[in-house]
């Protein structure tokens, strides 16, 4: 993964070129937007964190790549925090690292990003100039646990709903591929509008459940919706949830072995995303997931001056 300088030096003043990407849509200006640094100078954590903060995309990815292959070291802040996991990031990251191979416009490549909570694999196709699709094979899922039935209104709560805008037919569950969500199934469309996180005490609350974070789920359409923690900013698409849907859907009886689902998001910041997932294996056993969707070169940048190392 990309290294922190041991002493201050040129490489640390020259420019740091970036790419902008939106993941999980075919047209720019929807779906999730990122940066993606390729080969940059030598960063530490702390400049890497606010070169993101700068940029203000949801999530910046920083990638080094392998002379040993179609591979890369990455690491991926958000606005407040490193993270281990991420799925947009990789997608957009492996759709980028595509654009620069210079292949043949029908050609397929497999990437395998090294983060580091663990090393997933793309495949990535070029579908026209400035698109491209992406397909994350997001491995096993893990149920985590299935919260008591009395905790159903006060997890309703939380998220500004009460027990009946909840789906009767399907329980709140935590899965993980990497990341763990509780999944919340609502009644209808109706309630994933109204859903809001409510609750000074969320992520607290979420880590007596075994859970990180909350995803919101309208299982009969799909479409979902992800907030951080705070509240404060409603995420446009999430890979790394949308794995966990994929495994949850299969494993009660919402969607086939092997069959792709479009999962809706986003709808309601203005930029619509839709995320294929795909979950394999048996219903109470799923195996494997794979998270994907197209990407959209926007432009490029370049980075004049960094952070200081502190």
């Amino acid at each position: 993964m990309p290294q922190a300088p041991t002493e201050s030096g040129p490489a640390a003043d020259r420019p740091a070129a970036y790419h902008h990407v939106d993941v999980f849509t075919d047209e720019p200006y929807a779906g999730n937007s990122l940066a993606v640094f390729v080969d940059p100078p030598p960063l530490t954590t702390a400049q890497m964190a606010a070169v993101t903060r700068e940029l203000r995309h949801f999530e910046t990815i920083f990638v080094t790549r392998r002379p040993d292959g179609p591979s890369a070291d990455a690491r991926v802040f958000d606005l407040n925090e490193e993270l281990p996991f991420a799925g947009h990031p990789v997608l957009g990251a492996a759709a980028v690292l595509h654009d620069l191979d210079g292949a043949p416009a029908d050609a397929d490549r497999k990437w395998t990003i090294h983060l580091p909570a663990r090393s997933v694999q793309v495949a990535t196709r070029r579908s026209a100039p400035g698109r491209l699709t992406a397909l994350m094979d997001a491995g096993r899922p893990e149920l985590v646990g299935t919260p008591a039935a009395e905790d159903a209104a006060p997890i309703a709560d939380r998220l500004g709903l009460s027990a009946d805008d909840l789906d009767p037919r399907l329980p709140p569950q935590v899965w993980s591929t990497g990341l763990a969500y509780l999944v919340v199934p609502v009644r209808d469309g109706d309630a994933l509008a109204r859903a809001r996180i409510s609750s000074p005490d969320f992520e607290a609350f979420l880590g007596r459940h075994g859970a990180e974070f909350a995803y919101v789920l309208d299982a009969s359409a799909p479409e979902g919706r992800h907030w951080n923690n705070d509240g404060v900013i409603e995420d446009v698409a999430t890979g790394s949830a949308a794995g966990c849907v994929a495994a949850y859907l299969l494993h009660h009886g919402r969607a086939e072995d092997g069959v792709q689902t479009p999962l809706a998001q986003g709808r309601r910041t203005g930029r619509p995303s839709t995320i294929t997932i795909t979950a394999y294996g048996p219903p109470e056993r799923p195996v494997r997931v794979t998270v994907g969707g197209g990407v959209a070169v926007v432009g490029t940048g370049r980075l004049h001056a960094l952070p200081g190392p502190a």
